[in-house]
């Protein structure tokens, strides 16, 4: 959907629903359990089958949501690594975590929602209108004195009906030629193409601005406050009103900063063939360096 198409808040043309926050705090979450959906997205480069963790120790009440089969569709011949799941195969996966419409959704994983980013994204995409991030993720909820449960969650089946196309995204020609701003929400090091650990090529998008996803968060792994997300993305080129995109490796931690532009005040959308689909197009080019 383009950015613009929306019936957002008088005035603006944003497709976000403002009456609901992007976050929700370990003692929020604590206070009102009983009636939030809890999703356990952990998922990582270096252990994508976070079932064992999530067995492990979990929040009382969580399903366990696997990125690789749920969150993302089987890559086909041009696609990125996670290509965005089809309607059909999200909303199957949505009844049995047991959601219904209009539930609370709260979703966290244990490595500062780099992973959880994806599920909010989707859900938020697919037409969920409160969906949340644990601020803080697991940890948060730990050292704020909460219990864990172990096992395996499985929930009675819920009756939510998604939609799609509910928040802007762009294809590989329009981040081509993205006439605002493109972050790359990879780390630094990838960005400037000194390494490539999993995709064809190394390098970035040309004229994509460095803007490692790592640094929307705080030392305790909760999002930067308002002001100073505000503050970096400015630094960043990209202030709210702005025409900003963004990708990353395969379209995961890119929607990790989509959140903390959303928090900042600032709408973007999500390139989710992100490197992973564009290094493997032998005819685009490769940037490399700081800028």
């Amino acid at each position: 959907m383009p950015i613009g198409d929306s019936e957002g808040c008088p005035g603006c043309a944003c497709p976000y629903d403002f009456g609901v926050t992007v976050t929700i705090s370990a003692p929020e979450l604590h206070a009102r359990i009983a009636d939030t959906r809890l999703l356990d997205v952990r998922w990582s480069l270096g252990a994508p089958d976070g079932r064992p963790a999530h067995a492990a120790g979990h929040i009382p009440g969580a399903v366990y949501v696997d990125l690789e089969s749920t969150l993302a569709a089987h890559p086909g011949p041009g696609d990125g690594r996670h290509p965005l799941p089809t309607r059909a195969v999200l909303q199957e996966a949505v009844r049995a975590w047991g959601i219904n419409d209009g539930d609370t959704v709260v979703v966290y994983d244990a490595a500062g929602n780099l992973a959880a980013g994806r599920a909010w994204w989707l859900l938020r995409n697919a037409g969920l209108r409160d969906v949340r991030l644990l601020d803080g993720g697991l940890a948060a909820w730990t050292a704020a004195g909460h219990a864990l449960e172990t096992g395996e969650v499985t929930p009675e089946p819920g009756n939510a009906t998604l939609t799609d196309g509910e928040l802007p995204t762009i294809d590989i020609d329009e981040a081509a030629t993205w006439p605002g701003v493109l972050l790359d929400a990879r780390a630094g090091e990838r960005y400037r193409g000194e390494v490539e650990p999993v995709d064809p090529r190394a390098g970035h998008i040309p004229g994509a601005i460095s803007a490692p996803t790592s640094e929307n968060l705080a030392d305790d792994g909760t999002f930067l406050p308002a002001d100073a997300l505000r503050e970096r993305f400015a630094a960043l080129g990209a202030r709210p009103g702005d025409q900003v995109a963004v990708y990353c490796g395969s379209g995961v931690t890119a929607a990790h900063t989509i959140a903390a532009l959303r928090i900042a005040g600032i709408d973007a959308a999500l390139y989710p063939g992100s490197w992973s689909q564009w290094s493997s197009d032998p005819d685009r080019p490769a940037a490399t360096g700081a800028r």
